[in-house]
């Protein structure tokens, strides 16, 4: 069984990009709130996405729409219409991590497929064999602190598909339990669908360099030559007792590329790429490397030399924890 290779679009023209270039699955959202990455210029409007799920359809190609925050109290009915507005969109799933929108879902859109998003952090076999019985989950997105030998583990119990994320941005907090931009900006990753919203972002030249800047809170310093990354807080550079570093060794992404295999003995159905904010070559790129590594896989052909370096943070990549290497 050839593994689907699930692609971020942030944008119609990146949706296109990525089944042109072989995505299996593509998964976006509205320009709105009811989805975790609510940037400015990204996102799809409502008659955007029906075109683009037609897009891809008619190639081949499926839609996942990620309707993945929390709702407001008192403003449920947004969450609401955006999961009858990507069934009337012809999507063919909707990710969703709030356990309300769920029951809401299975009640009001019962034949809408129910993915539960890695916003909800089910991590064990436990807690996704509820989201199963009660919710009819057909998916759950794997929380990003799982070795290959656990995920082996929890398949084992469960009879739900799992899909695990390859290649990418990594986060050092357990998803959907993040305060730390909330707390420096007032803004929430898990409710407003932004991290380190750009509006709260600033520089400022010093006499000691450039510092960096999240909602008033100094994240870096750098040297007058020296390139200044974006300011997010759980990869700021932190000191403690003598020691100055980041979280990570260096600006570093996900590339679990070279355990395809392992993942694929280890009952995984898909694999899932971050970057809804990344542009569409960036998207074609990634999507041609791991449709070519899973077809290889599939056929029982050696892994292609890895050809990502370059698209990922910094230029170097990790296996985060799927190896429990990872700082």
């Amino acid at each position: 069984m050839t593994l689907e290779i699930v692609c971020p679009a942030g944008t119609p023209a990146a949706l296109r990009a990525a089944v042109k270039a072989g995505a299996h699955t593509i998964y976006c959202g509205f320009a709105d709130e009811t989805n975790a990455r609510n940037f400015p210029g990204l996102n799809f409007g409502r008659a955007e996405m029906a075109e683009g799920i037609a897009f891809a359809h008619a190639r081949g190609s499926k839609v996942l729409v990620a309707i993945n925050t929390y709702p407001r109290a008192g403003a449920e009915h947004l969450w609401h219409a955006a999961i009858a507005d990507a069934e009337t969109a012809g999507a063919d799933a909707v990710i969703l991590a709030d356990i309300g929108l769920l029951a809401f879902a299975a009640e009001h859109h019962p034949g809408l497929r129910r993915h539960l998003s890695v916003q909800a952090a089910a991590a064990n076999s436990d807690i996704i064999n509820f989201y199963a019985d009660t919710f009819d989950v057909k998916r759950v997105v794997l929380p990003r602190v799982l070795s290959v030998p656990e995920i082996a583990a929890i398949n084992a119990e469960i009879d739900v598909e799992t899909e695990v994320f390859v290649f990418g941005g990594l986060c050092v907090m357990a998803e959907g339990r993040c305060s730390l931009s909330s707390y420096a900006t007032g803004e929430s990753p898990n409710m407003n669908g932004v991290c380190s919203p750009a509006s709260h972002v600033k520089y400022s030249e010093e006499p000691d360099g450039l510092a960096a800047r999240l909602g008033g809170y100094t994240i870096h310093k750098v040297g007058r030559d020296e390139p200044a990354p974006y300011p997010t807080l759980c990869k700021g550079c932190f000191t403690a007792g003598d020691k100055t570093s980041h979280t990570f060794e260096d600006p570093t992404s996900l590339n679990a590329e070279q355990l395809i295999p392992q993942l694929a003995k280890a009952g995984v159905t898909a694999l899932k790429i971050e970057g809804r904010q990344r542009s569409r070559s960036y998207v074609a790129q990634v999507v041609r490397n791991f449709r070519a590594a899973v077809d290889a896989v599939a056929e029982g052909r050696p892994l292609p030399a890895g050809m990502l370096a370059r698209l990922s943070e910094g230029q170097s990549g990790t296996t985060g924890a799927y190896k429990k290497t990872w700082r």
